[in-house]
């Protein structure tokens, strides 16, 4: 499912520009030296990686935990639903519960560091604004993490996340360079496309809970399949047993 993650990295990332574009647009740069400033980006991007890693190693713990229960199957399902559910909910009911309001109090602290950091131009300044802009509270990254909860694996969380975060580099280098590229119209469109995206990610992970046999999308369990082989094994056994000649 780590090809989901790039979808959705892709398709989010006209959202991250819209959320987290400012940042991008104020990086202290070095506008006269071209591979200085590549590796600056370079370093602001792997910052991000990082936190998002960070991220899916201890969502994706979340999910092994979860998955010991034996509830892997039922976990893809319902975050599935989950998603597809946040979809449909309009804007203005999530609001009105404000269930993202503690999470904002906390990265209170983290746009503080950010503001700190775009002060300064050292190379370590990039890697922090990127590590620190990962750590921001972000619709898709939400979804993501979803994503890394259904891995059901520390490493595959990780590694989810991390895909997620390559998704949206393309169109976020695009962002420093170019600056504030999207207009409105295109901005509403994608706004309108994003909900759609995450949608059809819902139903895949629906998909892969229902275990239908199908290949990359929904393959069974493995329980199952070590099951299917235990008996394939242990039926070619009676058979030989069958075939054998009577001892006179």
């Amino acid at each position: 499912m780590l090809w989901t993650a790039l979808i959705l990295g892709l398709a989010g990332s006209f959202h991250c520009v819209g959320m987290c574009g400012p940042i991008a647009f104020l990086l202290p740069v070095d506008r006269k030296s071209v591979g200085r400033k590549n590796f600056q980006i370079f370093l602001y991007h792997f910052g991000r990686l990082i936190s998002y890693a960070i991220i899916g190693l201890l969502f994706g713990l979340i999910g092994k935990s979860l998955g010991l229960f034996g509830v892997q199957q039922q976990l893809s399902i319902a975050i599935g639903v989950i998603m597809i559910t946040l979809v449909v909910i309009p804007p203005h009911i999530l609001n009105k519960y404000a269930f993202s309001r503690p999470i904002y109090r906390i990265i209170s602290k983290v746009k503080s560091g950010l503001g700190e950091a775009l002060k300064k131009k050292t190379p370590d300044t990039f890697l922090t604004i990127g590590f620190l802009n990962g750590f921001l509270p972000c619709g898709l990254v939400y979804m993501a993490v979803f994503g890394a909860i259904a891995s059901g694996n520390a490493l595959e969380g990780s590694l989810y996340m991390a895909v997620f975060g390559l998704g949206t580099i393309p169109l976020m280098t695009t962002a420093v360079y170019l600056g504030n590229f999207l207009t409105g119209k295109v901005k509403q469109k994608i706004r309108r496309t994003i909900p759609i995206v995450v949608a059809l990610m819902g139903c895949l992970f629906i998909l892969r809970g229902m275990g239908l046999g199908i290949p990359y999308v929904s393959p069974k369990p493995k329980t199952e399949m070590v099951e299917g082989k235990m008996n394939c094994h242990n039926n070619a056994t009676d058979i030989s047993e069958i075939n054998k000649p009577l001892n006179k």
